[in-house]
């Protein structure tokens, strides 16, 4: 069983890091692009940021349809 707590800190903790932005501004539904500023070069590197923190492979176009943080946790947490 997932604890989507869990990922969900895991997730905030990659997005800050590859992001460079303060954990305590992203919010659940905050945007990749429009609420946090990533380009598609943040995406890429979310993504392989992602894929290292979870030892998983995510499959490249799906993972860039996630829009959010909250639909990156549903995303990853399947995969888990």
């Amino acid at each position: 069983m997932v604890d989507k707590n869990e990922v969900m800190k895991r997730v905030l903790k990659v997005t800050s890091q590859v992001l460079k932005i303060d954990q305590a501004t992203i919010k659940p539904d905050s945007n990749f692009v429009f609420d946090l500023g990533a380009e598609s070069v943040d995406s890429i590197a979310l993504v392989a940021g992602f894929e290292k923190e979870f030892n998983i492979k995510m499959e490249e176009e799906a993972a860039l349809e996630v829009q959010s943080i909250d639909k990156a946790v549903d995303f990853i947490s399947k995969l888990l």
